[in-house]
């Protein structure tokens, strides 16, 4: 075999490894996150630090805000264990606000992080299949294509949809980038403001012994107006099935 046919064969493999490396690199970290870093990541471990934590903040406003955010932005790419417990932190340490526009800030740009992985790496060559085949999975693909605002953000508002799966599916059906980010920022806002707002009594809690109640979002009085926001990210798709169905 010739040194230029050679050549030819490994090269897409060597592509195709690279393409792939963004989402190995996030798979490998994220499983070695998950035994090495779930003791570190707990209520216990904020307890302990509440002063230490406090103090740095009071001393050095700016730069504990931005190592927070590019902290938050870290374990949400990697997929790390504590986004919830991050999240807290951001209330506890920055109050409701600004520590829920930090938390939503942090968190959309981990989302980007781990959106752009799986689009260079599976997102853009499935989408293009999806577009030729045939079938259900081709009417799915029309599906989310023709409600995608209404889909984004249904995955972000739903408590029942997991973060990870709410930023990968977009990158694996051809979702934009600008589309994905805008409504990745303004979908978890609700949730962001309740659990931060929960982060902002920790000392409380603390002070009690006792553990903050990250069911909290379960609540009527909280759950309602998100399933109502739900309801409206819906709207558009119901209206487009109902014209569908009267113009048949």
């Amino acid at each position: 075999m010739s040194d230029t046919s050679q050549s030819q064969k490994c090269g897409p493999q060597k592509s195709g490894f690279v393409r792939h490396l963004p989402l190995l690199s996030i798979a490998v970290v994220a499983g070695i996150g998950a035994f090495a870093l779930r003791d570190y990541f707990s209520f216990q471990t904020l307890a302990d630090n509440r002063e230490a934590l406090l103090a740095f903040r009071d001393s050095n406003y700016l730069a504990t805000a931005v190592v927070f955010m590019l902290a938050y932005m870290v374990v949400v790419a990697f997929s790390l264990p504590g986004a919830s417990i991050m999240t807290l932190t951001g209330g506890f340490l920055f109050a409701t606000f600004p520590g829920a526009l930090f938390n939503v800030v942090g968190a959309t740009m981990g989302a980007v992080g781990i959106f752009m992985a799986a689009r260079w790496g599976l997102g853009a060559r499935l989408s293009a299949k999806m577009d030729t085949s045939q079938g259900a999975i081709k009417k799915i693909k029309e599906g989310i294509d023709e409600n995608q605002w209404s889909m984004l953000f249904l995955m972000r508002l739903v408590p029942a949809v997991p973060f990870f799966v709410a930023n990968l599916v977009p990158a694996l059906v051809g979702v934009p980038l600008s589309r994905y980010a805008i409504s990745t920022f303004l979908g978890i806002i609700p949730g962001a403001v309740v659990y931060t707002s929960v982060g902002a009594g920790l000392g409380e809690v603390f002070d009690r012994g006792e553990t903050p109640d990250l069911g909290i979002i379960f609540e009527p009085a909280i759950l309602l107006p998100i399933l109502g926001l739900c309801a409206l990210a819906a709207l558009p798709i119901v209206l487009k099935a109902v014209r569908g169905k009267k113009g048949l």
